[in-house]
């Protein structure tokens, strides 16, 4: 009676390893596929846009952002949350970051980001670490 319960227990033990082998293999590969392009990543960061040039600033990174339509988009966005014009404001965007083929000639941003997708655009302006006053004489 022993044995038959041991090889009972056995035998469903191994059972149900066989199984979750099976399960943990096909879950790599549902991601995989499930991936469209592993380039793209969601930031997080405070944005500038001005004349001259936009920027993301993120707690470990500070990218150029790419000038087209999405960042157009989303200048105009934190436009209307802006206090003045260097405020910077908290998002939440997906992209591709790449390196900045111009980083070579000119002093600018050495990695460079395409905005894909605006997630999140904060409703205030992100506090200020510095603020300059003028002293009226």
């Amino acid at each position: 009676m022993k044995k038959t319960f041991l090889l009972l227990l056995l035998s469903a033990t191994v059972i149900s390893c066989n199984d979750t082998k099976k399960e943990t293999e096909e879950q790599p590969e549902e991601k995989v596929a499930s991936a469209t392009d592993e380039s793209v990543k969601t930031y997080r960061g405070e944005f500038i846009y001005t004349d001259d040039a936009a920027v993301l600033k993120g707690n470990t990174f500070i990218y150029g952002v790419t000038i087209d339509d999405k960042s157009q988009e989303l200048a105009d966005k934190v436009s209307k949350i802006k206090k003045d014009a260097y405020d910077m404001v908290p998002v939440i965007v997906t992209g591709e970051v790449k390196p900045n083929p111009k980083a070579e000639n000119e002093e600018v941003w050495e990695e460079v980001i395409t905005i894909k997708d605006i997630l999140h655009v904060s409703d205030k302006p992100a506090k200020n670490d510095i603020k300059l006053e003028e002293k009226k004489s």
